[in-house]
């Protein structure tokens, strides 16, 4: 799975690259949920599931283009992650380790930036972004 999720890393934060550091947060909405992307064990179903049922555009390579948020499906177990754009990973990091989350990857350079994914209280895994 590791290895799935440093290959799908490097192709899901590409459309997020042209996002600038000043978009990262805001005073009034906080930082920005950057990806998605949707696990199972069978692709080619959840493919045809979310194009069928929802119209969103997937191309070969699963990338979603789902109206202003991009997204991609993953073949690995089934789970749903949402990627969140911080300014600053390190003080992202430590502000999740002292609210009662827990950071369950290291970091993981990709081209366009470095993320992590942390557990929340309830243990809903999530991703932390910093882009370049």
């Amino acid at each position: 799975m590791r290895n799935a999720l440093l290959t799908f890393a490097a192709l899901i934060l590409c459309g997020c690259q042209s996002m600038g550091e000043t978009h990262m947060t805001s005073a009034t909405s906080g930082a920005p949920i950057v990806f998605f992307d949707i696990a199972g064990p069978d692709a080619a179903t959840l493919k045809a599931f979310y194009a069928g049922n929802f119209g969103w555009s997937i191309d070969a390579d699963n990338l979603i283009k789902a109206g202003a948020l991009d997204g991609a499906l993953r073949q690995d177990p089934a789970e749903k992650i949402i990627y969140i754009g911080v300014p600053d990973l390190d003080a992202a990091i430590a502000k999740v380790n002292a609210s009662g989350g827990k950071v369950v990857t290291p970091k993981i350079p990709i081209p366009t930036g470095t993320f992590v994914l942390f557990a929340d209280p309830a243990g809903n895994r999530m991703g932390l972004v910093q882009l370049k």
